[in-house]
């Protein structure tokens, strides 16, 4: 059940909405007043590329897919290429959007300021399509991450898994809204937040019983063979067709949680491509994401710490499915 024939080790991230992410701090934050910030850091960003950055962190051949444009794209692409990363990059006609967090300092609360994307030319997403199939030819694994911008419509992830199916490439995905409620095959493993999953199927998910409920019904509809539902500071909940599984958190001192989701994904990826099973990438997967919170902005994570982290993890507790 937990196993998966990985041929090939390279993972390739697909972004269709990246951001430069500027982050800074303030004392506090105050309606009207002019507020005195620190020294910006500058990240490239959007859910594929955070992917690509842990996983290349944690020793995977990743390449990061994207479209970009204007002054914010050629940013991000070039501080991309700054550090290394392979990135296959589509330019584009509008401007890559920022993402700006900003942490007051006297509550250590974080705000995040989340700017819409440039919308994309239907001949754009029709590259986007070519340039994937064309960069992931070779590769094990496919994540797509993160919203979809304007102008692309809500089954473009999946167009994505049918490439992926064409190609014969294991393809995961972590998205929200649209996005999700428009997969119906394809996809390997589906990792919605429990935010995400309660907006996907309408209901409140007040408990276990009723969020691995609705995680069932989105693999007995065939949206994907695996549904993985990040908790946050409660762990994970693994919905499979036979069950489920609930994975213990890692405790680590609380932090950024921007791009932690992210890195799970990425744990997991990573994990599947050496070869192991999917129980234990997941495991992975939750040490990177802590690892995330010990990080500023959206630095990714060590892989020091990610494996100092990943032998505090436990193999996960079965739990029963009950129809929702």
């Amino acid at each position: 059940m937990n196993e998966i024939a990985v041929t090939g080790h390279r993972i390739v991230t697909l972004t269709m909405n990246p951001a430069l992410d500027i982050t800074t701090s303030t004392d506090a934050v105050r309606p009207t007043d002019k507020l005195r910030c620190a020294a910006a850091r500058y990240d490239p960003g959007g859910g594929g590329i955070n992917v690509a950055h842990v996983a290349d962190v944690l020793g995977a051949s990743t390449t990061a897919v994207f479209p970009a444009g204007g002054p914010a794209g050629e940013m991000v692409d070039k501080l991309l290429v700054a550090e290394g990363l392979s990135v296959h990059r589509i330019h584009i006609g509008g401007s890559t959007r920022e993402s700006i967090t900003v942490n007051e300092r006297c509550t250590d609360k974080q705000y995040r300021f989340v700017l819409p994307g440039p919308e994309l030319t239907l001949a754009e997403q029709t590259e986007c399509l070519l340039q994937l199939r064309r960069a992931a030819a070779s590769a094990a694994i496919v994540v797509a991450s993160g919203s979809l911008p304007p102008g692309v419509p809500p089954d473009f992830y999946q167009q994505v898994a049918n490439v992926c199916t064409d190609i014969g490439a294991v393809f995961l995905l972590d998205t929200s809204g649209g996005g999700l409620q428009h997969v119906n095959s394809g996809v390997f493993l589906l990792k919605p937040s429990v935010r995400e999953l309660r907006e996907c199927v309408g209901r409140d998910l007040t408990d276990e019983a009723e969020q691995l409920a609705a995680a069932h019904d989105l693999v007995d509809r065939g949206c994907a063979e695996y549904v993985l539902v990040s908790l946050g500071a409660e762990g994970a909940l693994l919905a499979t067709r036979h069950g489920g599984h609930r994975f213990a958190p890692v405790q680590v001192p609380a932090g950024s949680g921007v791009g932690a989701g992210d890195a799970m994904v990425a744990g997991v990826a990573v994990g599947l491509t050496r070869g192991w099973p999917l129980t234990k990438a997941i495991r992975l997967g939750i040490a990177a994401g802590a690892a995330m919170l010990l990080t500023p902005g959206t630095a990714p994570c060590t892989r020091e710490d990610t494996e100092r982290l990943f032998a505090q993890t436990t193999h996960p507790v079965d739990v029963n499915l009950v129809a929702g």
